[in-house]
């Protein structure tokens, strides 16, 4: 694997025959299997034997890039921000140089971590969150996930994650050598019944998206936050607030207990580049957090964090975040009624996909590559729930809505002769 030999979706062969082939007994095959699969590099596909991760904690020799889509096919599989959409980074850039040209903000070992002027103004932009909590800098949302597991879980501990939910937290899940237990999800978050049966099954901890939910759209409902608040009263909660400033609909924190953290990331809103998240939480976990990056990368960089801040305090670029969300509901909004006039269910609360349960994954994405869609199968998401295709909308085109609900409904619903027979 790391000499590039084997790549993301290749399978490895049986237990016996590669047995067989090395001359060794087939518990030593299944032990190497197992401890493969423990450091995440491999997933057992039930009948389909075992394969490569789509996304393995090791470096390959060569790089493994997604396979080029034919000519002619509209991508809306990559889950990235509308580059048209992002604010303009150039005036905010130039008033960071002069201010460091300036040395008005030398960059120096003694002023590692979080600049206290960020912190004070993450403060005033998170009124939801409890009194008293701390906070630190982290690069990135899945950076802040997988800093706080380590900070309290170890390997074989059990984390509830949303069925569907992020891919790359349950990759990172994988190679932390966590297991994950389903939360099936609704538009209003976790179901409790969900929530209840994973904490039956040992859930030390649990992620959940408070809005924007990958890839449904979900997003955690006051009453929903409600019934779940006493169900994790002792469990460490991790909330994901990817979308921050873009989702329209207000975050409603679910942890009560001893030990929380609730993540935010500019990514989506400024730019997934800027590869800043704001960690809050209990006081225990923070310093856990804070200390250990100390030991690592030491801090977030300052530029960026400067960066961040004049964004946060620059009009023109809260302008451009609030039109951004405006423009990705209505995208949204257009493909789910759409598919709904048709007769395909579709789930896209607030974010940039829409979710659609399909009988048939392979069959579903084959139809509209062929008709000229390249959208993401569901597997990629789910632990144990039903089959699925996510589609990404954050560059659809109005003029592309109908003929997308086409496609997807032709690919997605029994053809008039199939019913017949």
């Amino acid at each position: 694997m790391r000499r590039g030999v084997l790549v993301p979706g290749d399978a490895l062969p049986s237990v016996r025959a590669l047995a067989e082939e090395l001359s060794v007994s087939p518990a030593t095959v299944a032990a190497a299997y197992q401890r493969l699969r423990d450091r995440g590099i491999v997933v057992t596909a039930g009948r389909h034997g075992t394969r490569v991760r789509p996304v393995t904690p090791i470096a390959t020799g060569r790089a493994v890039r997604p396979l080029p889509l034919p000519a002619g096919v509209r991508d809306l599989s990559d889950g990235e921000p509308d580059p048209a959409l992002l604010p303009d980074l150039a005036p905010v850039l130039r008033h960071v140089a002069d201010a460091f040209a300036a040395g008005e903000t030398p960059l120096r070992y003694a002023d590692a971590g979080p600049l206290p002027e960020l912190i004070d103004h993450a403060r005033t932009r998170l009124p939801e969150l409890p009194d008293g909590a701390e906070y630190t800098l982290v690069s990135g949302a899945l950076d802040g996930i997988d800093r706080l597991l380590g900070a309290r879980l170890r390997p074989g501990d059990r984390v509830a994650v949303e069925d569907p939910g992020w891919g790359a937290l349950l990759h990172l899940i994988a190679a932390l050598g966590l297991v994950p237990v389903s939360m099936p999800v609704d538009d209003e978050g976790p179901l409790p019944d969900g929530v209840r049966a994973a904490v039956a099954a040992g859930a030390r901890a649990a992620v959940i998206t408070t809005r924007a939910q990958n890839p449904t759209g979900a997003a955690v409902s006051a009453a929903r936050a409600r019934e779940l608040r006493p169900l994790l009263r002792d469990v460490f909660v991790i909330e994901d607030d990817h979308a921050g400033e873009l989702a329209a609909v207000p975050s409603h924190p679910v942890a009560g207990g001893a030990h929380w953290a609730f993540v935010r990331s500019a990514s989506k809103p400024y730019g997934p580049d800027l590869r800043c998240a704001v960690i809050a939480g209990d006081a225990e976990t923070v310093s856990r957090v804070a200390g250990r990056a100390r030991l690592g990368p030491g801090w977030v960089s300052g530029l960026l964090q400067r960066t961040l801040l004049g964004l946060w305090q620059d009009p023109a670029a809260q302008r451009t975040v609030a039109r951004a969300g405006r423009v990705y509901d209505e995208r949204r909004s257009a493909l789910v009624e759409a598919l709904r006039r048709r007769g395909v269910a579709a789930s896209g609360r607030t974010g940039i996909n829409v979710w659609v349960p399909v009988p048939d994954e392979t069959g579903a994405v084959t139809a509209l590559r062929d008709a000229g869609w390249a959208v993401v199968p569901g597997h990629v998401y789910r632990t144990v729930t039903g089959p699925g295709i996510r589609i990404t909308v954050a560059t659809l085109r109005p003029d592309e809505v109908e003929p997308l609900a086409e496609a997807v409904a032709a690919a997605v619903l029994p053809s008039p002769a199939a019913v017949l027979r």
